[in-house]
């Protein structure tokens, strides 16, 4: 059976929400199934649920997670994530100091928590377009390539 994998995201302005679109493009393209959630509508014990998930955010401030993360961040702290598959995007802007920092604070929860980051943490700058929409779309293909194994 094809395994489904999980996508919680957070955007304010789109543009994250743009990278999810072209990474879920990528993942259908491999033939994977797809539950895509806002994260104010999920609670982070559904990741037990699921073998594989994608976390994306934008970074805010001087490299945080937006607001509507933090919940679903400190939850993540009590889900045990070993055998899990998991990979990271965000969207974020090179006139700050730290950039996209939200997805190394994801990746480093998820490998602290014993999950696997089975492709390399995705960033881009602002909103993706030209070469990084085939970057969102790559991504979406290389996990799908790396769960079906």
């Amino acid at each position: 059976m094809m395994s489904t994998v999980l996508m919680v995201y957070a955007s304010m302005t789109g543009n994250t929400e743009q990278m999810a679109d072209l990474i879920e493009e990528g993942l259908k393209s491999e033939g994977i199934e797809l539950d895509r959630y806002e994260v104010s509508d999920i609670d982070a014990d559904r990741l037990n649920e699921y073998d594989s998930f994608i976390l994306g955010a934008y970074t805010w401030g001087e490299g945080e997670l937006p607001d509507e993360f933090l919940d679903f961040y400190d939850d993540m702290a009590g889900i045990d994530l070993s055998d899990k598959h998991c990979a990271v995007f965000g969207s974020g802007s090179t006139s700050y100091e730290v950039y996209c920092g939200a997805v190394d604070l994801l990746e480093s929860m998820i490998e602290e928590k014993g999950g696997t980051l089975i492709v390399p943490g995705l960033k881009v700058e602002m909103f993706p377009e030209d070469e990084d929409e085939d970057r969102c779309k790559s991504f979406g293909t290389e996990f799908g390539k790396k769960i079906k194994g």
